[in-house]
């Protein structure tokens, strides 16, 4: 499943950034699986995030530490709430997170390459962060495909890019679907080929959580390692 959002080498300007949003976050966007495809009726909310993002795109201007490289979208999203079940089989609540700066990305385990290509690209963003900050960085996973992602293929999965930093969650796709609407999270399965293998069209935005599970930053697959760890930094230490 090819990326929805083109890579560039700079860090993208307001109007760019909005673009890379969108695209992030619609699974309509031409050139991916399932274009023109039914969208999910709630994929409607969409556009009304896009508006919340430019609106934070302007208020970043003005803020204290110079404009973010990423999209500021503090006060526009809500704080990081769930109850899933972790990697480890174990019921986990947003609130064990709490006091470590956190990022999410919605994807699944058999996703052919913006899955593994995300995962890889946080794990240059952790390596560019001074250990210090490294270690209150948690990496949560959540899986758009609990029918095949079970703790056990979770825990594998995540083990392989790092053991100490991420962690899987899945649940029932009841959880799943009210988690992706919280956060505007748009995805949808494909048809299944003869051998009933499927693919999911899913949003390819990572969602950064300051260290009291607020929501302040969202990066897109335009953004640069470099981009992401800049910010994630700034969000780390003007919290301690």
């Amino acid at each position: 499943m090819p990326s929805s959002v083109p890579r560039v080498d700079s860090p993208p300007g307001a109007a760019a950034q909005l673009a890379h949003v969108a695209s992030a976050l619609d699974p309509a966007t031409p050139g991916v699986p399932g274009a023109g495809a039914p969208r999910p009726r709630w994929a409607r909310a969409l556009s009304t995030f896009a508006g919340l993002c430019c609106a934070a795109l302007i208020a970043a201007c003005s803020h204290d530490g110079g404009p973010w490289q990423l999209t500021d979208v503090t006060g526009h999203l809500p704080d990081l709430a769930f109850n899933l079940t972790e990697d480890t089989g174990q019921t986990v609540t947003a609130s064990a997170f709490r006091g470590e700066t956190t990022l999410v990305y919605f994807g699944y385990t058999h996703c052919p390459d913006v899955c593994p290509e995300t995962m890889a690209r946080l794990m240059q963003v952790l390596e560019k962060l001074p250990a210090g900050d490294a270690k209150q960085v948690r990496i949560l996973f959540i899986s758009v495909d609990p029918a095949r992602d079970t703790p056990q293929a979770l825990h594998a999965y995540v083990r392989a890019f790092d053991a100490e930093h991420i962690r899987g969650l899945t649940g029932t796709e009841a959880q799943v679907e009210s988690l992706a609407k919280r956060y505007r999270v748009a995805y949808q399965m494909e048809k299944r080929d003869p051998n009933g293998s499927y693919e999911v069209t899913h949003s390819s935005a990572v969602y950064i959580f300051d260290r009291d599970g607020r929501a302040r930053l969202l990066a897109t697959s335009g953004d640069s390692p470099d981009a992401i760890a800049h910010d994630l930094r700034r969000v780390i230490e003007h919290d301690t």
